[in-house]
């Protein structure tokens, strides 16, 4: 090991101090070179830390915590710390992750049970539950973070959990159907393909299973009998990661009953009780809540008491206080939290000069590179050098995240954070949400489905069938089409169907094989298309033309205003952030689409483009779909902008006539900076003096109308259009890239997925639903979209209702000050419901309320829907939210997609998903305006997308006076072996064509040989047949970029025919190797197509071809 690999361990760390050497570079030494330290100064100054007594440390606070825990992990590998709340757990959780990065701090959740017979799913919290409790019943190293709340809950015993769990180590034996027994006993569900916990899918002697305890599924791969490799994957890619000795899998459900702790998987480990009485106030607070929490968890004592049992215990407490459960030995520490400076620099340049002048080591922690250039520019411009030195008077700086500094007296070392000098809140760690289930665009095809085939037209999916013809096996694709014909493509022709989607709800019309009707339906589509495509051009165009405001780069004020935003950017929103400023600083008018999620952060983007856009001497206008939410904004707004001068307007229905008269002289005159409304602000007696940009927030909810009018006047501005679910025409447009658009995916650190419900209409629910909502101390929303009957809905909800429960009622069409007074009384908790239209899908931000029951759930829009549920789940509480239809009622199709994708889209950042999976429900809708509406409808939206796109294409190649790139053909190969994915490989035939579909699209080398990696990863050895299908597809991909049209098995020769003579210009055949000439016939008058006779080939005839096709291919390309 040299010097730099022992100074990057904690020995090496030691040794290098003992020895009077410099241990840094010091980014992830440094906080276990200070657990280090304090954990000697701990044993030496209290024996009984290592002597199983309890111990209480007073006067500790903020991240000194952690350090301290890191410092006595040295000694145990394994803790339970409990916290007061759920904030606590994010700060231990970034602050461990500095002092001791080789622990894993895992949550340990609350799991919920609705009680009630309904559809649900999302696993994301009982998986974080399982992994914790699998973690330590496998004595690995880590650091379990609960709630009092969570602690106390009663769980299956660690052994009985043992007992009902699958181990599975390399070199094992299972029998198959022994195995597969277990799993569903367990209760896991066999599927096609594993996509997320609780799955399990077998493919011959392969085994997936997604372990309800891992954040990734497991391969386990058998050779017989024995388990010859286990290694994880990813579920969206299906692509192996890491390989393991040894796996365990837990069951999903035990019906036995609930008598064990937390802490009984402890078993000789630490247990540290972070401000104890506080935690004993919440869980009392809990059994108060809900009657029926008595019986789900232990009271405080015998909680503690249980914990007690062969582990130790530590308390950290800021205050000397006395504890009933706990008889402790108390420990001064002797340590204290550093100034927040709040962006004061003299004060604290002021401060860190005297640490300087009494010799202590300061050190400044920097999460990323904007605060580390700040500190730096700070530091140089009061010339306080910078050192990599930490064993001397010094100033260091180290990366890294930590909620707050503290100063060490005893040992002259202060510690800062970016936050404590530059006023900022501190970044959180966000684990990672749930990334759901990945939605194939386009490519899902189930029997059944219509299907738009190149030149037969709209037909029906029937499915995959193996036919045999003069005894060579393949696959084709079956296709019904009128008059019960049918068609049998060959899969290497994939790529020439399309899944058909038409406007909502609507069935198509068969065509008939062979007539011309399609080609004319075709025909006049595409002069439809070329008109659009027409248009379109001409609006990019002259938008790239037009002379648009180039805003001036970022300011001391810009930096200043950012610096007052409450919480630290994901980095999304750094990116985003970056990417719409990049826009706005380019002479051209910015046409940007910001998506992300509800509640991820897009207001905050917005703002700052609006703030640019003032700074730059512009004014912004703020266009919002609902009154109320043109209220919370212009709020928002006026609170982060008064202090800088900037001056906010309000235009909406609740604005008075002689405001309004006020507001309009002021924004012609230009004393209005920011004006934010509804669609009141689109009025022609709107004029702005200097208008630079436009934001529209949530464009879907407004009509064509509205739209033609700000686009009428937009020109040659910057469009900020922000949407957690885009309408289809606005996310189409930005995937073929027509429109800009950046995205914000990562969710806030604090929030919980959203545990959804879907079930009929029952009082029953509605009523225990909401009065559980109201003992935890919370509100809820009741969505009833029927005005004419919302007086009887508030008499039935009344009447299953105890008194004390107030309902409050909001509709759109409520006068306007009535209206506000109800949502700012709800925002006041003066209401326990809100019985309400779907108003509130845009509107007012409500922590607190974090219920939501809607009725006739089938009616509404996915979009619509999806808005609506994050109304709820905007704290770190646990949000429910209820989609209620009829009871009794048949759904629609359509209905029940919508129903099914919001269920099963419950992970945070799922918006985007949602969209997608809208735009294939909705169909054509108003997708491309009324007059495409017919087009999308004869040849299907998929089929009208790649027209449309190549329409663009070749207007623009013929106004930019070039040629069109040439489109490799799609080559024919006919082998007379055996060349199919055949059923003992991949019995699935969702993932056959799945693979087919990608193996046709191949267009390198490259890109095959990762396909055929991916295909062997996850389906095994490849049989016979599988191996001839990879051989025929590299032949294929060399044959696609030589221009051959076909290579043909005519029995005693290979016919190669070029789609045309242009590759072959130029060519000599006799620069091929000597050893291939002898089988090669150039026939007489065709330059395009050659003979290759097959007697004189020894050997496999598909491995000459394929090598064939390389010589032929180096030659022809020079290569």
């Amino acid at each position: 090991m040299n010097e730099q690999e022992k100074a990057s361990s904690l020995s090496g760390v030691k040794a290098a101090l003992r020895d009077g050497r410099n241990p840094f570079p010091l980014d992830r030494t440094t906080g276990p070179l200070l657990a280090e330290g304090t954990r000697e100064r701990l044993m030496r100054l209290c024996p009984l830390a290592e002597k199983g007594k309890p111990l209480m440390m007073t006067g500790i606070s903020g991240s000194q915590k952690a350090l301290a825990a890191a410092a006595l992990l040295k000694n145990c590998d394994r803790a339970v710390i409990i916290v007061p709340d759920q904030k606590d757990i994010f700060r231990w959780e970034e602050d461990l992750a500095f002092f001791a990065p080789d622990y894993d701090a895992h949550p340990f959740p609350l799991v919920e049970e609705a009680g009630f017979h309904v559809t649900f799913t999302g696993t994301e919290r009982l998986r974080d539950r399982m992994q914790s409790l699998s973690l330590l019943m496998e004595k690995k190293k880590t650091v379990i973070l609960a709630t009092s709340i969570e602690a106390a809950q009663k769980i299956v015993s660690p052994q009985l959990l043992k007992d009902h769990a699958l181990t599975f180590t390399l070199g094992e034996e299972w029998g198959r159907e022994d195995l597969l027994e277990k799993l569903v006993s367990a209760g896991y569900e066999r599927v096609g393909q594993v996509e997320r916990c609780g799955h399990f899918a077998v493919r011959g002697d392969i085994v997936d299973i997604f372990p309800i305890s891992e954040a990734h599924p497991l391969r386990i791969e058998f050779f017989g009998d024995e388990i010859d490799s286990i290694r994880s994957f990813d579920e969206d890619s299906q692509r192996s990661m890491e390989r393991f000795e040894k796996a365990m899998v837990l069951p999903l459900s035990l019906k036995e009953e609930k008598k064990s702790i937390l802490f009984d998987y402890l078993d000789g480990g630490l247990i540290l009780y972070d401000e104890p009485q506080r935690s004993e106030e919440n869980l009392n607070r809990y059994f108060k809540e809900e009657k029926e929490n008595r019986g789900k968890a232990f009271p405080w004592n015998d909680m503690v008491r249980r914990g007690r049992k062969g582990n130790r215990e530590i308390i950290f407490s800021l205050l000397n206080r006395s504890l009933t459960a706990f008889q402790p030995v108390i420990f001064g520490w002797q340590g204290q939290s550093m100034t927040n400076y709040q962006r004061q620099i003299p004060i604290f340049i002021e401060d860190l000069k005297s640490l300087l002048k009494k010799e202590w080591k300061v050190l400044l922690v920097v999460p990323r590179a904007s605060e580390e250039e700040e500190l730096k520019e700070i530091l140089k411009e009061y010339e306080i050098p910078l050192s990599s030195d930490m064993t001397s008077s010094s100033v260091c700086l180290v990366h890294g995240v930590l909620s707050e500094g503290y100063e060490m007296a005893p040992e002259k070392l202060a510690l800062l954070t970016a936050g404590d000098i530059l006023g900022k809140q501190k970044i959180r760690r966000v684990r990672g949400a749930g990334k759901g289930r990945q939605i194939r665009y386009f490519s899902d095809l189930n029997p059944g489905d219509y299907v738009v085939q190149d030149v037969h037209g709209i037909g029906k999916y029937l499915g995959l069938k193996t036919i045999e013809l003069s005894g060579v096996h393949r696959d084709y694709i079956a296709i019904q089409y009128a008059g019960n014909d049918k068609l049998y493509l060959p899969v290497e022709k994939i790529s020439t169907l399309e899944k058909y989607i038409g406007p909502e709800g609507g069935t198509p019309v068969l065509n008939k094989m062979g007539e011309a009707h399609w080609e004319k339906i075709r025909s006049k589509a595409r002069k439809s298309i070329e008109e659009l495509a027409e248009r379109l051009l001409d609006i990019y165009a002259k938008r790239e033309i037009t002379k648009g405001i180039a805003f001036a780069k970022d300011g001391p004020e810009q930096r200043e205003f950012e610096d007052t935003f409450p919480f630290v950017e994901t980095e999304d929103q750094l990116t985003a952030i970056d990417g719409i400023k990049q826009a706005m600083e380019r002479p051209v008018p910015m046409d940007m689409l910001l998506c992300g999620d509800v509640g991820f952060g897009k207001t905050e983007v917005a703002m700052r483009a609006v703030f640019k856009c003032v700074m730059s001497g512009y004014q912004a206008m703020v266009l919002c779909p609902t009154t109320v939410l043109s209220q919370q904004h212009y709020k928002n707004f006026k609170d982060r902008m008064d202090n800088f001068g900037v001056n906010v307007a309000l235009l909406n229905r609740f604005t008075t006539l002689k405001e309004k008269k006020e507001i309009l002289r002021r924004l012609k005159d230009g004393d209005i900076d920011v004006v934010i409304g509804t669609h009141a602000v689109l009025n022609k007696k709107v004029e702005c003096r200097k208008l630079g940009l436009l934001v529209v927030d949530e464009e879907q909810r407004f009509g064509v109308v509205q739209k033609e009018k700000w686009k009428s006047w937009s020109s040659g501005i910057d469009v900020l259009t922000l949407s957690a679910t885009p309408i289809p025409r606005t996310l189409h447009m930005s995937l073929t890239g027509v429109r800009d658009m950046v995205t914000i995916t990562t969710p806030p650190s604090n929030r919980h997925a959203i545990q959804t419900y879907v079930t009929e209409y029952d009082d029953t629910i509605v009523r225990d639903a909401i009065l559980r909502e109201k003992e935890r101390g919370g509100q809820t929303y009741f969505v009833y979209n029927r005005i004419e009957s919302m007086p009887a809905m508030l008499d039935h909800l009344r009447s299953i209702l105890p008194e004390n429960v107030t309902i409050g009622v909001a509709y759109g069409r409520m006068e306007g000050r009535q209206l506000e007074k109800v949502m700012l009384d709800f925002y006041d908790e003066k209401y326990d419901v809100l019985l309400c239209t779907t108003l509130i899908e845009n509107g007012l931000d409500q922590p607190n309320a974090n219920t939501m029951l809607v009725y006739d759930a089938d009616r509404m829009g996915l979009s619509q829907i999806y808005q609506m549920r994050g109304r709820v789940g905007r704290s770190e509480k646990i949000a429910r939210a209820w989609f209620f239809y009829r009871k009794g009622k048949v759904l629609s199709e359509v209905a029940e997609k919508r129903l099914d994708t919001i269920r099963e889209f419950t992970e945070l950042g799922s918006g985007f998903k949602v969209a997608m999976r809208d735009l294939e429900i909705r169909g054509a809708g108003n997708l491309l305006g009324a007059a495409q509406h017919g087009n999308i409808a004869s040849v299907g939206f998929a089929t009208y997308c790649t027209m449309l796109e190549e329409a663009v294409e070749r207007l623009r190649a013929k106004r930019e006076n070039r040629p069109l790139p040439k489109k490799l053909p799609n080559t024919t190969i006919e082998f007379r072996q055996d060349a199919y994915l055949d059923e003992s490989y991949i019995s699935n035939e969702e993932q056959k064509m799945e693979i087919y579909r990608r193996l046709a699209a191949v267009e390198n080398d490259k890109a095959l040989s990762d396909l055929i990696d991916e295909v062997v990863d996850r389906f095994g050895t490849p049989t016979r047949p599988v191996e001839k299908l990879f051989h025929i597809s590299r032949i294929r991909v060399k044959a696609r970029q030589l221009g051959i049209g076909s290579i043909m098995d005519s029995g005693a020769s290979f016919v190669i025919t070029w789609a045309d003579e242009e590759p072959m210009r130029g060519w000599n055949p006799m620069k091929l190797p000597r050893t291939m000439l002898p089988y090669i016939r150039l026939l007489p008058g065709h330059m395009a197509k050659m003979n290759i006779n097959k007697k004189a080939i020894t050997g496999d005839e598909m491995k000459w071809m394929a090598q064939f096709m390389d010589e032929m291919y180096k030659e022809v390309k020079g290569e």
